[in-house]
């Protein structure tokens, strides 16, 4: 498995389950990637396309797991049609698709891809995170017929909602290997 990792808006240095992921992976000597995307507090849509597309030229992996912010791209470049396709994808605690906040207003709207780009696909979220209802989250399951996992209470599934260790997440990634 060649792992990459794509944070969100702010990124997703420890003790963020994502940097934790990475460090597990990288235990068992798998072959993980965390870049860290440029102006994380500040991002720009040409901005991170541009640079996730040079990373994921270089590093070709066959599973990606995006958080946040790093889902909303990941639809932009998918409805460019500006991707290889992956085996496997998870798309943790995805933003709407109508997000109105200003310092990420670049990302938005945000289209609804006619394919995500991998044979698998998993979006995980939560029944109270501020930024998806659990409701926009079924029908973007529904539309592209993927598993839907809705975490109770997990809030944004962040480190600021106690997601730093997340074995769940390093199983899910094991599992499908």
């Amino acid at each position: 498995m060649k792992l990459l990792l794509l944070h969100g808006w702010g990124g997703s240095d420890w003790p963020h389950w994502q940097a934790w992921l990475a460090s597990e992976v990288a235990k068992e000597y798998g072959t993980v990637s965390f870049p860290l995307i440029q102006h994380p507090h500040y991002p720009h849509l040409n901005r991170w396309r541009k640079e996730v597309l040079r990373h994921l030229e270089d590093f070709r992996p066959d599973t990606v797991v995006c958080h946040s912010l790093a889902n909303t791209l990941w639809f932009h470049l998918a409805d460019r049609k500006e991707l290889t396709p992956l085996k496997r994808l998870f798309l943790v605690a995805m933003p709407s698709l109508h997000t109105e906040l200003e310092t990420i207003s670049s990302f938005y709207p945000c289209p609804l891809p006619e394919s995500l780009y991998a044979e698998e696909v998993h979006l995980i979220v939560s029944d109270n995170d501020p930024y998806i209802t659990v409701d926009e989250a079924e029908k973007i399951a529904a539309h592209y017929r993927i598993p839907l996992t809705v975490l109770p209470d997990a809030g944004h599934i962040n480190a600021e909602s106690g997601y730093g260790e997340w074995p769940w997440i390093l199983n899910q990634v094991r599992s499908q290997e």
